[in-house]
């Protein structure tokens, strides 16, 4: 299976390929976006293992994370989806779908982070027969915990993540109102 391609009115979310691995590894590597994910930036290994979970997720589990792209011009800006990585977290978060986004510092504070996430949403509240989601934040990361909260994320419990503060945010999965219209699925 491979994901399907969700449109908004800025934005198209489409399955990964491998001729995405530059622009990920052009995410992965910026300082401002690693600074409240994975602390460093990825090195090419390791993005190339991250476009290979994102495509294998699909896959296996029939869900993962999208390509988020710009409408106008088919330039990616990030990537936003769901996953299941088993994570070593203390206390652990057992099987309940993590949502997660990064998308380039050009494309913040624009509400695109917002609109994609909203829109793998409603997907999720269509196409699974998920009751809730969680994510997992950096608490001193303000820009997605807003981001969260916007979509209906609630506070769930502090947890340790790699030995760091990590806040856990939990939402239950509906159909509601979409915070943005014009949402297609082609």
């Amino acid at each position: 299976m491979t994901g399907p391609t969700l449109t908004t009115d800025r934005l198209l979310l489409r399955p990964h390929q491998l001729d995405d691995f530059e622009a990920l590894l052009a995410l992965w590597m910026d300082p401002v976006v690693v600074r409240h994910t994975i602390g460093r930036p990825a090195s090419r290994e390791e993005t190339w293992t991250r476009l290979l979970r994102y495509i294998g997720h699909w896959q296996a589990l029939g869900f993962g994370y999208w390509a988020v792209t710009l409408r106008e011009d088919g330039r990616y800006i990030g990537a936003a989806g769901f996953a299941d990585y088993h994570r070593d977290i203390d206390p652990p978060i057992g099987a309940v779908p993590e949502a997660g986004w990064a998308l380039m510092p050009a494309a913040h504070g624009k509400g695109l982070a917002t609109e994609a996430v909203d829109r793998m949403h409603q997907w999720a509240a269509e196409a699974t027969q998920w009751d809730r989601t969680c994510c997992l934040l950096d608490p001193e990361n303000a820009a997605s915990v807003k981001v969260a909260r916007k979509l209906g994320y609630q506070p769930s419990h502090d947890a340790l993540y790699r030995e760091e503060p990590t806040l856990v945010m939990t939402r239950t999965i509906e159909l509601l109102p979409n915070v943005w219209t014009g949402f297609r699925v082609n």
